[in-house]
């Protein structure tokens, strides 16, 4: 693969991690477990593997026919999902003392981080970055509405 291509890799994995950061400064505001580092990471790891994908469909590409592959695209986003799942999982907890549940907020934000990577991976930019901005808006824009829903119950 030309090292043309592989620095634009580097640069989109660098846009997704900025964006997955953009969500982790406020997980990080709000004291939550995955910040502003892990949510990066997440980010970079989703929009890396989606690219890697390109990788092997290039490098196993001969002529019109791809030889000895059976690669679906859907399977690698399938994959991600599954991993960052387990990862959000380590972030929830439940009281066994009441039906307190946290870090459900977390481990979505995890997901939706990596969701980021893959649009980012997929050349959607402004999908990429306007879903970020989404996010921040419902994770510190709308706490407000959470917490008077809490004094309300």
């Amino acid at each position: 693969m030309d090292w043309h291509i592989q620095l634009q890799i580097i640069g989109e994995i660098g846009l997704a991690m900025l964006l997955g950061g953009m969500i982790g400064i406020e997980r990080e505001l709000s004291h939550k477990p995955a910040g502003f580092r892990t949510l990066m990471l997440v980010a970079g790891s989703a929009a890396l593997l989606m690219r890697l994908g390109d990788v092997l469909l290039i490098h196993f590409h001969t002529g019109n026919q791809i030889v000895g592959l059976n690669m679906d695209p859907g399977r690698i986003i399938q994959a991600i999902i599954t991993g960052i799942s387990f990862l959000g999982a380590g972030t929830i907890i439940r009281s066994r003392q009441s039906e307190h549940v946290e870090g459900l907020t977390t481990a979505a934000s995890i997901l939706l981080s990596s969701a980021i990577g893959i649009a980012i991976a997929l050349h959607q930019f402004v999908l990429g970055i306007g879903v970020t901005i989404l996010s921040i808006i419902v994770l510190s824009g709308l706490r407000f509405i959470q917490k008077w829903i809490g004094r309300k119950k």
